[in-house]
């Protein structure tokens, strides 16, 4: 006669086969999940930190569209590379983001003194290991701007 033991000895394997199917997508879902939140957090703290930046740098626009140009292109880089100076040896701080994906805007008042500024993220994919997130517009941080008002000077 057959013992208990062995017409029970082929269920362990179905059993794994069976929590596998369910453990493995909820496992993925959750480094998905978390790896995507993690890019965010990073980008979150780039755009709060380019804010910071350009919210008490020197505004200076006595060459018109050229200065402020010269501005806004250090206040990407300040947010990508935490350097407001590009070389080619600097990492971006999450991987993948140029300062092509940084949108920066300067709110003036009837003066066209800047009263406020706005860094925030245009375009930007995580590329996560199953599925791509695209954050559009988002992470944004508007800060007031501290800095000095230089209309007679030009950027260097």
């Amino acid at each position: 006669m057959m013992s208990r033991r062995n017409r029970q000895g082929g269920n362990a394997i179905l059993e794994l086969a069976i929590a596998s199917a369910v453990l493995f997508p909820v496992m993925a879902g959750t480094f998905q999940f978390g790896y995507t939140f993690y890019a965010y957090n990073l980008l979150e703290s780039a755009v709060a930190n380019g804010g910071r930046y350009a919210a008490f740098r020197t505004y200076r626009c006595h060459g018109g569209s050229t200065d402020i140009t010269k501005v806004k292109t250090a206040i990407k880089n300040m947010t990508v590379y935490s350097s407001p100076a590009a070389s080619g040896d600097l990492v971006p701080v999450v991987r993948g983001l140029t300062p092509a994906a940084i949108d920066v805007s300067f709110t003036l008042n009837a003066q066209q003194i800047p009263t406020a500024v706005t860094v925030s993220v245009n375009s930007f994919t995580v590329q996560s290991v199953f599925q791509n997130y695209t954050f559009t517009g988002k992470p944004r941080c508007t800060i007031p701007f501290l800095g000095r008002y230089a209309p007679e000077e030009s950027e260097p």
